[in-house]
């Protein structure tokens, strides 16, 4: 069951009611011989850019709920590589990741908005083989 790949989306089933992951979209944005690694696309986080300290000088901006590991980070997938520098081409002509610098210049002073840039706090991993697996108990659906 190796069809897994970036671009992929997910969607938790019934078997996750309960979890975390209830009602839950990932976009999955890695996936390599190392694991699988993705952000929940569904879920706001209620707070804007500006509501963190070190960027409290920002326009407001939504922010995203992007997953339970790694939530003292902000993740960026953009479709602005004109914009932005340094970001890893992925798929559908999104980047992950870029000079964050650039990001919030972007988003304070060039009106791009959520479709083209999106913050997340926190992502989604799995190691080799763990998504897989819970795709084959049912756990997640990949959606077509």
């Amino acid at each position: 069951m190796s069809n897994l790949k970036a671009g992929l989306i997910i969607k938790s089933t019934d078997a996750l009611i309960g979890s975390i992951f209830e009602d839950t979209t990932i976009l999955i944005v890695k996936h390599d011989n190392e694991g699988t690694t993705g952000f929940v696309i569904n879920k706001p986080l209620h707070k804007s850019l500006h509501d963190l300290i070190e960027f409290n000088n920002s326009k407001p901006y939504p922010l995203m709920d992007g997953g339970p590991v790694d939530k003292d980070h902000l993740f960026v997938l953009h479709k602005r590589p004109d914009l932005i520098t340094e970001g890893e081409q992925m798929h559908s002509g999104f980047y992950l990741g870029g000079n964050m610098k650039e990001v919030i210049e972007a988003i304070n002073n060039n009106g791009v908005h959520e479709q083209e840039i999106q913050l997340f706090v926190g992502y989604c991993g799995w190691d080799e083989g763990e998504l897989a697996a819970e795709i084959e108990e049912g756990s997640w659906v990949i959606e077509k």
